[in-house]
């Protein structure tokens, strides 16, 4: 077997575009993600049973569906039903979005079920209302507990970028496909992209890991 790994020094650059791409997809989704799962989680958590009835309603139809079908809704579906076409990028960030925050909502909503009831009815106790006591009292001691799975919930989307090869977004795994169509060069390829990935998800996993570290509860 002719393995000639001097050949992914020429394609470095078009590898890096690509993890550029799949990290900017990871970073607004992750962000929109963040956003949707903490709402939705505190509409399980505290909201009544209409609002908890939307946001368990959410959540199941997308933690029951793959993400690449999502995409694909996204993407070919909703441009039939909306007559509104979307860029495969923003079918991307807005597939992760809606996948990674219906899993954050239940780390959250877990996450605030944990710390004890009489926390909560200590602040009320005081005159707080609910929002403060979520705020000032239940959130902070929750947004640690919170950490590793969310950090986990992360990595997993990173990941799931790979997965947007199927709309022809250029993300990293799409760039190592085109290159090794062109040239043929499958184990120097895709061992490149399989390393970048590493690279990403442990610095991810590194700064994460840091971060529990500081605001572990003792």
């Amino acid at each position: 077997m002719d393995v000639q790994w001097s050949i992914i020094i020429d394609f470095i650059p078009q590898l890096l575009a690509g993890a550029q791409i799949t990290l900017y997809i990871t970073v607004l989704g992750l962000i929109g993600g963040i956003i949707v799962g903490t709402i939705a989680g505190l509409m399980r958590a505290y909201g009544g049973l209409f609002l908890n009835a939307i946001a368990f309603t959410y959540i199941e139809i997308i933690r029951g569906t793959p993400i690449i079908v999502q995409v694909m809704f996204i993407y070919f579906a909703l441009p039939v039903l909306a007559d509104l076409r979307i860029p495969g990028m923003t079918a991307a960030i807005l597939a992760i979005v809606i996948n990674a925050g219906a899993y954050i909502a239940e780390i959250v909503r877990g996450s605030v079920l944990s710390i004890g009831r009489g926390l909560s009815e200590a602040g009320l106790a005081l005159g707080l209302p609910r929002w403060k006591v979520i705020t000032h009292i239940v959130g902070p001691l929750a947004f640690r507990r919170l950490i590793p799975p969310l950090g986990n919930q992360c990595i997993v989307s990173l990941k799931d970028t790979s997965l947007f090869i199927v709309i022809g977004v250029g993300e990293l795994t799409r760039t190592g496909q085109e290159i090794m169509a062109a040239n043929f060069r499958a184990v120097e390829i895709w061992t490149a992209v399989a390393i970048l990935y590493l690279i990403m998800t442990g610095t991810l996993s590194l700064i994460l890991r840091m971060i529990e570290k500081r605001m572990r509860i003792l």
